[in-house]
């Protein structure tokens, strides 16, 4: 009799274990009269992608920009309907937002009273634009122009083909390099975390939107033809192309997804995306980067000559479709860090980290 109720007793433990782990996995829903859990983010609009970040963001290089920043009022931010995130598509979300910004450093991404061409900071657009939209996803570039500052390297190194007799841009760059992206990561750290704290503030919490931060492509490879060499296409020495392959990209790279761990937000490695598709490696048309890109009309006017040259070596029209293809892959698998990687089709496609490797 003892060995029968022994055995009635665990039954009814069994039971109670049960019952409590059904609860606490269904949640509420398995409770009458209480309410039922929300489902997406909180507030009203409509479901909504945003970007955030710089010129590879906004859509520099990919043209057609919006006259209110292309120039007008002081504001350069050159955003592009051609951008990628005008053509992600995932379920449910009908509207897209790019706030990024040509030039933006990681300070006027954070909140703060920085400005990039008149603009006030990206978290701060963010906190306005949720009041009247739903925020699925948030797709972030950031940290080249802090100080790793991009585009004055790409300068010196222009300088450096120009003048042979001097030594490659890369031998001063392999030196300091690393310790200018050490320095940048906690900028791009404060940034990601002021972009959480503005959504945390109207109420979400992790599970309610995907946050990802994007990495840098190289936008010309070592393997360009002579007469591409030149002022008509690529300026560049070889040996300084071959390090910002190798090096200076990866680096880079390394770089963001350390700020991405800090911030638990999920990584989207580019730093391979354009090989063999850079600027000067092919017939123009196949390629996913711009070339060395001057406006002549913009040199007869004095507020738009220092600009005429703000298109080069970005992602192109066709750059920005297959970055947008890779990110439209990585979005839909909702969890785990990725690179984007040509495929056999010739697209670009999201690569689960541990293939990547």
């Amino acid at each position: 009799m003892r060995r029968f109720r022994w055995w009635w007793g665990a039954l009814a433990l069994t039971f109670v274990v049960v019952l409590v782990g059904f609860i606490a996995f269904t949640g509420s829903e398995s409770r009458p009269g209480q309410p039922s859990p929300r489902q997406g983010p909180p507030g009203t609009g409509p479901l909504t992608v945003v970007s955030i970040g710089d010129s590879t963001v906004s859509g520099e290089g990919a043209g057609n920009y919006l006259p209110t920043t292309n120039g007008q009022g002081g504001n350069w931010c050159h955003r592009s309907p051609n951008a990628f995130v005008e053509q992600v598509k995932i379920p449910d979300v009908t509207a897209r937002v790019n706030l990024a910004c040509s030039g933006a450093p990681s300070e006027q991404i954070a909140l703060g009273e920085a400005k990039q061409w008149t603009e006030p900071s990206q978290a701060q657009q963010l906190a306005n634009l949720i009041k009247d939209h739903r925020i699925a996803a948030v797709v972030i570039a950031i940290g080249a122009n802090d100080e790793p500052k991009f585009s004055a390297q790409v300068s010196e190194c222009f300088k450096a083909w120009f003048s042979p007799q001097n030594p490659p841009c890369s031998t001063e760059l392999r030196k300091t390099w690393k310790s200018k992206v050490d320095a940048m990561v906690p900028k791009v750290t404060n940034a990601v975390a002021d972009v959480k704290k503005v959504l945390a503030q109207a109420g979400y919490v992790p599970a309610d939107y995907q946050l990802v931060l994007m990495s840098y492509a190289s936008p010309v490879g070592p393997q360009i033809p002579e007469a591409l060499r030149s002022l008509n296409g690529c300026p560049f020495r070889t040996e300084d192309l071959e390090w910002m392959r190798r090096d200076g990209v990866s680096v880079l790279s390394d770089g963001i997804k350390q700020a991405s761990r800090a911030t638990s937000a999920r990584f989207l490695d580019l730093s391979r995306a354009g090989a063999g598709r850079e600027a000067c490696s092919s017939d123009p048309a196949n390629e996913w980067f711009s070339r060395l890109t001057l406006q002549l009309s913009d040199l007869g006017q004095v507020d738009r000559a220092s600009h005429a040259l703000q298109e080069s070596f970005h992602p192109n029209a066709n750059g920005h479709a297959q970055i947008a293809n890779c990110l439209n892959e990585f979005l839909a698998a909702r969890g785990g860090n990725a690179s984007c990687l040509s495929g056999a089709d010739g697209k670009l496609h999201a690569a689960p980290e541990v293939v990547a490797r």
